[in-house]
């Protein structure tokens, strides 16, 4: 199949309640082989264990790449929607920002736990990366990048509003995620998970660090 036809008929996926169908089975069976096998796992491979042929997946997804970013933006939607949207979106509201952070915190936690897909993608992800670096952007445009310009909205307002006091937005949001999700990042590339007990610790004491750092502190006037 050419390359060229093949990413052209990508542009427009078919459509309809059978095409759905099919696409749905094509991530599932993807999913299942890229967290086994890598990203070396061929199409065939995939579009056999979907039970469709290759051209209907290449007609879905264009390319292998194209799938992979599929599959990751398939597994970021239930944890990076919902619960922890609704999270970032309350605290520039919220009468106790502490207690917000800390909700956007074990949201943010909650559904990567919920979803083991997220964690095992990144690892694949962080595997194959020497040889497809196009797999770190299509792992950052279907997450980081989704979620990134909310919180950086809701940092700027509260610096704004003067409840912190935020010289550099760049280096907070890195900060920030740092101290709630990179903890869970690190020890799940090396197989170990993080308990209940030690993860609400340190969400609520990453959460007063960022804080401590950056509540807004007035300045004395002099006499």
């Amino acid at each position: 199949m050419n390359p060229g036809t093949a990413e052209s008929s990508a542009k427009q996926p078919p459509a309809g309640p059978r095409a759905e169908a099919k696409r749905q089975a094509i991530v599932k069976a993807a999913r299942e082989l890229f967290l086994r096998e890598g990203f070396d796992v061929s199409v065939d491979t995939i579009a056999t264990a979907a039970g469709v042929s290759k051209v209907t997946v290449y007609n879905h997804f264009g390319t292998k790449a194209d799938l992979f970013i599929g599959v990751i933006k398939d597994s970021l939607d239930a944890p990076l929607g919902g619960t922890l949207t609704e999270a970032i979106d309350r605290i520039v509201g919220a009468d106790d920002l502490r207690e917000a952070l800390i909700a956007v915190g074990r949201a943010w936690i909650e559904g990567a736990r919920n979803n083991p897909d997220v964690m095992a993608l990144r690892n694949v992800v962080a595997r194959e990366l020497h040889r497809f670096p196009e797999l770190g952007e299509a792992w950052r445009h279907a997450g980081p990048d989704r979620h990134h310009p909310a919180v950086s909205q809701t940092l700027r307002q509260l610096n704004e509003q003067g409840r912190l006091d935020i010289p550099d937005l760049d280096v907070a949001v890195v900060q920030l995620y740092s101290l709630l999700a990179y903890p869970h990042l690190v020890f799940s590339a090396y197989g170990t998970d993080i308990d209940d007990d030690l993860t609400d610790r340190l969400i609520t004491s990453g959460v007063d660090m960022f804080l401590g750092h950056y509540t807004h502190t007035p300045r004395p006037t002099r006499p």
